[in-house]
């Protein structure tokens, strides 16, 4: 079986930076064993990482969430100090990354499961971009590698993707 492991938006910024939660922070063990158990198991691991400009607050999500985060050159973008990074890292402007979607479907995986933050944000887009672009690949979240904005928003994502097909583990 030919498995992907997502790690999305493992970032000090969401970690204990600007916009940290001690959800976030209380994942960190678990995601850096599923990262190592992947690797031992041959499966392939990618990351996203959300990449902003200087220009963020005059952008359509800056006006949204007016909380400078992730800018290019800011230690806040960097992937959180004990997250071994043992793959490509996609970098995105957005919350979801068409590339490795795009990247996943030409590769055809029977099977992608994501973990990492916020799981009503980053984490639900990209499963939903991998859901339409991969529409035979199993894709599933595993609910303990995840954090959302706040615990009740996690429960919600949750269940959006369990109704989308998206196996929720």
């Amino acid at each position: 079986m030919k498995k992907l492991l997502v790690v999305v938006d493992m970032q000090k910024d969401f970690i204990d930076g600007a916009l940290g939660t001690k959800e976030a922070e209380a994942i960190l063990p678990a995601v850096t064993e599923r990262i190592l158990a992947a690797q031992r198991a041959g499966e392939r691991i990618v990351y996203t990482r959300d990449t902003h400009t200087r220009a963020y607050l005059s952008t359509q999500e800056g006006k949204n969430l007016p909380v400078p985060h992730c800018i290019e050159g800011s230690a806040g973008r960097e992937i959180a100090d004990g997250i071994p990074v043992l793959g490509k890292i996609y970098d995105k402007p957005a919350f979801g990354s068409i590339r490795l979607a795009q990247d996943a479907a030409a590769e055809g995986f029977d099977e992608a499961e994501l973990i990492g933050v916020c799981t009503d944000i980053c984490v639900l887009s990209n499963a939903l971009l991998l859901k339409a672009f991969c529409p035979e690949t199993v894709i599933c979240v595993r609910a303990d590698c995840c954090a959302g904005v706040t615990p009740e928003r996690h429960k919600t994502a949750l269940e959006a993707m369990r109704a989308c097909q998206i196996a929720i583990l």
